[in-house]
């Protein structure tokens, strides 16, 4: 936390799809923003439903809700994003350029 309160310009990127056809990326570049919360974060719990079936995820909430007094949520504004859609047959043409394409 202490990184990115001084240095609060971040980049992420999130990938999706197993194969070629599938392959997806978001890129964004941003300015973070933390702030404590007492407890666990909602969207934390929320996010984790998705993966769990609801009795693993009751007993999942009571081990994070017993190990954790506070959380930091980190949000980040966008400044800048990218799409990628890799199966829509269209490259960026720095990986053309890295593929030997013209």
């Amino acid at each position: 936390m202490q990184a990115l309160s001084a240095r609060p310009d971040v980049a992420i990127t999130i990938d999706v799809g197993d194969t070629p056809a599938a392959a997806k990326s978001l890129l964004v570049r941003g300015l973070a923003t933390l702030e404590t919360v007492d407890g666990v974060a909602d969207e934390y719990l929320e996010g984790a439903k998705t993966a769990m079936d609801p009795d693993a995820h009751a007993a999942f909430e009571g081990h994070v809700r017993s190990m954790y007094k506070q959380q930091v949520r980190i949000s980040i504004e966008p400044r800048w994003a990218r799409f990628y859609d890799f199966g829509a047959g269209r490259l960026p043409a720095f990986l053309t350029q890295l593929a030997g394409g013209t």
